[in-house]
């Protein structure tokens, strides 16, 4: 990069980092998006959605879109208002010092690690589902099987079918209530004997007849076809050590979320799960002035494309002000 100082890099290229850089495009700041460069799942530019296939609940879209095509839009907005777009990998942050440097390598294409300069940092890295690590998952997956009953629970595929989901924490507590609005049966297939969820909802949970808790077992396999999807789930009980086979039309992993914070450790501040902590609820204000985030790596509770897009809106309102206040125009 030159040695000019950026106005607001904005970290990560999903709902929230697209949305950020529509709103700080158009207060002229020039914004830079490091969009990530696709080594891999969790570097892909465009974030988690690139991997949904069918979005139906984000307002505008009657019909529902696809995911990465929804996102080709919103980069296609920002950059119609001036976005600066690069697609590499934040390694490291240091905001101690002003104005803050920004480390980036894109390893896809051998690029050496490059620095910015910059006045404002939004963050908007989101957060990676959890999902089990067993080959058929992967193969499956937008196939049958999902990682968010709020996302995808509602879709024709699912409705009407009997669905599983591993886990057995709050998180999967709500989605098996979730989805029991849909599904014929659904699953709840637990390593453990008893919930780990809150009484209150795992009460809830255990009274729903629509809701079949499977104890002491794991999934070893996701069984279906390439023209089906998931046809079943094949578990293992971790203390007989049988195996049986649960007929489903679709999986959902609710082990949680890993929030892309590793290389915000000792720069700004976060919570005993690697959230970004928000030092003004409403706000979009971290631990360091100058420094703001949107989206899922601060929010451990929606998770939804469109609660992401308008806190990457508040990002850069936020970013906007601030920098005023500083008199850089």
């Amino acid at each position: 990069m030159t040695d000019k100082i950026e106005k607001a890099v904005i970290i990560g290229s999903g709902p929230a980092g697209w949305t950020a850089a529509i709103y700080a495009a158009r207060a002229n700041l020039q914004p830079l998006v490091l969009a990530g460069d696709g080594l891999n799942r969790d570097r892909m530019p465009g974030g988690q959605l690139m991997l949904t296939t069918e979005i139906e609940n984000y307002p505008g879209f009657e019909h529902g879109i696809g995911g990465q095509k929804m996102m080709a839009i919103m980069q296609q907005q920002a950059e119609h208002f001036g976005t600066r777009v690069v697609n590499g990998f934040v390694t490291r942050i240091n905001v101690k010092t002003r104005p803050f440097t920004v480390w980036w390598v894109n390893e896809l294409n051998g690029d050496p690690e490059t620095e910015v300069k910059t006045h404002t940092i939004l963050v908007c890295t989101g957060a990676r589902a959890n999902y089990l690590g067993i080959e058929s998952e992967q193969q499956f997956e937008n196939n049958g099987v999902s990682a968010c009953a709020v996302c995808d629970g509602a879709l024709p595929r699912f409705r009407n079918q009997p669905l599983v989901v591993v886990g057995g924490g709050d998180t999967a507590v709500e989605e098996a209530t979730y989805l029991s609005k849909f599904a014929t049966q659904v699953y709840l297939v637990h390593r453990r004997d008893t919930l780990r969820a809150s009484k209150i909802m795992a009460d809830r949970a255990l009274s729903n007849p629509k809701i079949k808790p499977v104890w002491d077992s794991v999934v070893e396999e996701v069984l279906g076809t390439e023209a089906e999807g998931v046809t079943g789930v094949r578990v293992r009980n971790i203390k007989t050590q049988t195996q049986s086979t649960i007929a489903c039309r679709g999986m959902f992993a609710a082990i949680g979320h890993t929030p892309n914070t590793a290389f915000l450790e000792g720069q700004i501040e976060l919570n005993d799960k690697k959230y970004v902590v928000l030092k003004d609820g409403f706000r979009s204000v971290t631990s360091e002035p100058g420094v703001f985030v949107g989206g899922d790596c601060a929010d451990s509770v929606y998770r939804q494309a469109v609660t992401a897009a308008g806190m990457g809106c508040k990002a850069a309102l936020d970013a906007e002000r601030w920098l005023a206040e500083q008199g850089v125009h």
